[in-house]
């Protein structure tokens, strides 16, 4: 495959410096995410296969533009599969408000018609290990990557908090050699009702819990990203989401933030700033 001057490494933005705070990718690939947007929206399919994993039954579109070839991974579930709602709209919804709170851990993802069809095109992360596979083949973290990856675990708590995200599972969690995080599959995020707004997915009184019956927490987070999060507000989530989510499930992002919001004051009257915040 010809690379352009833009260019990925392992299937993500190569990054000349990793910030441990928050972002995965620099200021200067952030910048370069409108190209992959132009690419995935028009470059020509050269071919496509099945994936072959998945409820929702998604498919490997290989494209080309000029010298540049890309792989992106192609879904349109809709409806209620496996007794979930499912929405490839979500995955554009999510991206669009990754990009909107600097989480900076999700591809660009696209719509696009396929086969006469509606869906989300994504740019394809290959990463080294998913957090499953990690845990099969018994591989253990490096120990100057344990405080970088602890900090991307609780910003994904919170940020599937936010969007009201039901299947964060381990194989969604992605590793890069270098051990960056980055997440796929959001077409279960945005859920709406009292269920998903009442409560958090994560945290004190989460809706998740460990095996043994305990809450599962988000027990840092950077301050950028709290403050992003606080300047949320209808407009900015519509004009950021598009056509991609309705009125009623923005509301919902908006309920779900200020429980967020209430849970990290609470951690933060309970260890001092200092220690929630960095």
């Amino acid at each position: 495959m010809r690379r352009s001057s833009v260019i990925f490494m392992a299937g993500v933005l190569f990054l000349a410096a990793v910030r441990p705070a928050l972002a995965q990718f620099t200021t200067e690939e952030l910048q370069q995410r409108p190209f992959w947007e132009k690419l995935l929206k028009t470059a020509p399919i050269l071919r496509s296969e099945r994936i072959g994993e998945g409820v929702t039954n998604p498919y490997a579109l290989y494209l080309k533009n000029g010298d540049v070839e890309q792989k992106a991974c192609w879904k349109n579930p809709s409806g209620i599969q496996d007794g979930f709602l499912e929405g490839w709209q979500y995955e554009i919804a999510a991206y669009e408000l990754d990009k909107l709170v600097g989480l900076n851990m999700i591809p660009p993802t696209v719509e696009r018609d396929f086969e006469g069809r509606p869906g989300a095109l994504s740019y394809w992360a290959t990463t080294e290990c998913s957090l499953l596979q990690k845990e099969e083949r018994k591989i253990e973290f490096p120990k100057d990557a344990l405080p970088r990856i602890d900090n991307m675990k609780y910003i994904t708590r919170a940020w599937d908090c936010l969007v009201g995200n039901e299947d964060r599972t381990q194989q969604n969690v992605r590793y890069t050699k270098d051990w960056r995080t980055i997440l796929i599959d959001h077409s279960r995020a945005f859920r709406s009702s009292r269920e998903f707004t009442d409560r958090l997915m994560f945290g004190k009184n989460g809706i998740k819990k460990f095996a043994d019956g305990k809450p599962i927490l988000f027990r840092r987070l950077p301050r950028s990203f709290v403050e992003k999060i606080k300047a949320l507000d209808f407009r900015t989530i519509r004009a950021a989401a598009g056509p991609y989510l309705t009125d009623n499930e923005i509301e919902a992002v908006l309920r779900r933030r200020t429980l967020l919001l209430a849970e990290i004051d609470e951690m933060i009257r309970g260890s001092g700033e200092d220690r929630v915040l960095y």
